[in-house]
């Protein structure tokens, strides 16, 4: 293995572990705002952790810790902005359907990922991988999904939601290779209109979702002191996501999600005392052993690609973008679970 081999698994590898330990951090800082505190304002919160994340890295420019490289307005902007959009579709998603619907929803994600990055840009996914995620989405709904309530609205919502989301996602992987951009530079052009889209539109759709005022809340000192803490570790979930998204791809970033999904369920049994059962062990199981598989056949395509590169006129890539890569690779807020009628996300899947 060379050394431009190892220094890529390294940073894949820290792009991965950054990932799920700032998701699982961010999730037990929410739950407490959230249940114990009763700030319930997803989409307002959210916006703040990306202006944080903004100033932050701006700071980081001044102090020459990376390099500014221009994107084109149109393509900036109209990314941002559908970022900004997704956060806020979800969490509609979420308050006009019920829990397992909205779970469902979450699944989605990853069908419909695969269904646009074939049919747009070409990328194929072999049997084996589409096996292994098969196996996982069911593991994650045997753990996840409960009640599904349907209705025209929320279906609707639910279904712009899905897009948006795939959309943003791949336009994160694909605007950084296109633009030779790193995750810092894209999260730093992109975090401020995401923002903005969500300052102005969040506090309606708070109050639409929570018939309260972001503005009229009790802002306590201990309360303070959780928005603080919630808006510095979204510094490293808004980071990571557009890492992960970038060295890897918009599925394993999805993969991954599902990863956090159950670690919170798992972290929030024996830390928080949540409900758990049999189903949701089950559930777990299935789904790790739907990921491991997936790692495992994409490390296998991984090594077969790099070995045997295709031909310059063959336009298609296949599928190779494991959780652990191979030592031969040629080469996206976290769910808040509550009682039901208060589970809120705070999307990070930007990533976005």
């Amino acid at each position: 293995m060379n050394d431009q081999d190892k220094g890529f698994n390294l940073g894949t590898v820290g792009a991965l572990t950054l990932s799920v330990v700032s998701s699982v951090s961010i999730v037990i800082c929410n739950k407490a705002l959230m249940t114990s505190l009763h700030f319930i304002f997803a989409t307002t919160l959210t916006s703040w952790h990306l202006l944080v994340t903004y100033c932050s890295l701006h700071v980081a420019l001044r102090m020459n810790f990376f390099e500014h490289k221009a994107i084109d307005f149109q393509t900036n902007i109209g990314f941002g902005i559908l970022n900004g959009i997704s956060i806020g579709l979800l969490n509609l998603s979420l308050g006009f359907n019920s829990v397992g619907f909205y779970q469902m929803t979450k699944l989605a994600i990853i069908p419909c990922t695969i269904l646009l990055e074939t049919l747009f840009l070409g990328k194929t996914f072999s049997r084996n991988i589409k096996i292994s995620l098969t196996i996982l989405l069911i593991g994650v709904g045997i753990a996840t999904v409960t009640d599904l309530q349907l209705n025209i609205l929320g279906s609707f919502l639910s279904l712009l939601a899905v897009l948006t989301t795939c959309v943003a996602q791949i336009m994160t992987n694909t605007i950084q290779k296109k633009h030779k951009v790193s995750s810092t530079q894209l999260l730093y052009q992109s975090c401020l209109y995401q923002s903005i889209t969500l300052l102005i539109s969040g506090p309606f759709l708070d109050k639409l979702l929570t018939n309260q005022d972001v503005f009229a809340f009790s802002y306590t000192q201990e309360v303070v002191i959780f928005i603080t803490l919630s808006c510095l570790i979204s510094i490293s979930v808004n980071f990571s996501t557009f890492l992960v998204i970038g060295k890897t791809s918009p599925v394993t970033y999805q993969v991954l999600g599902h990863l956090k999904t159950c670690l919170v369920l798992a972290f929030g049994y024996i830390l928080l005392r949540d409900p758990f059962n049999w189903r949701n062990i089950f559930g777990i199981m299935v789904a790790l052993v739907g990921m491991i598989l997936y790692s495992y056949f994409c490390t296998i395509e991984s090594q077969t690609k790099a070995d045997n590169p295709p031909a310059l006129s063959q336009p298609k890539d296949i599928e190779a973008d494991p959780l652990l890569p191979a030592e031969k690779d040629s080469v996206n807020l976290n769910e808040i679970t509550v009682p039901k009628g208060s589970t809120w996300e705070l999307n990070k899947d930007l990533h976005a």
